[in-house]
């Protein structure tokens, strides 16, 4: 798997940082999740959400696959449950993935953003 991705959680404030990079497939959503769990990088405790900042990479999926990222989330709600994800695009076609995944949000809170601050204060209301 070619990493696309890099993370890191912050104590302090409790938010998971997701970093994607370059042309993002659904895939590499799954992997890099999958990658997390199977190494045990996810904090068991203290997250009090998740940004995922895809500013330097771009969506390069069917439209149709935002459905599919939000069933991801859905089956996973062992790891997500109760929790909001800020997600982080400024591509103006980009924007559509989290927007019409976040009308799918069953067991946890997704919303686009366009810059980190904002992200992080919809996070730590």
């Amino acid at each position: 798997m070619e990493q696309k991705f890099k993370y890191e959680f912050d104590p302090e404030t409790g938010i998971f940082y997701k970093y994607y990079y370059g042309p993002i497939q659904l895939i590499d959503i799954y992997e890099s999740w999958e990658y997390i769990f199977s190494t045990g990088r996810l904090p068991q405790k203290n997250i009090k959400g998740f940004i995922l900042d895809y500013r330097e990479a771009t969506f390069n999926m069917e439209i149709n696959d935002y459905k599919k990222i939000a069933k991801y989330y859905q089956n996973n709600l062992d790891k997500f449950g109760g929790y909001k994800f800020a997600i982080i695009t400024e591509n103006a076609k980009d924007i559509v993935f989290p927007t019409l995944v976040s009308t799918q949000d069953s067991g946890y809170q997704s919303k686009p953003f366009s810059t980190l601050q904002g992200a992080k204060s919809w996070l730590l209301d």
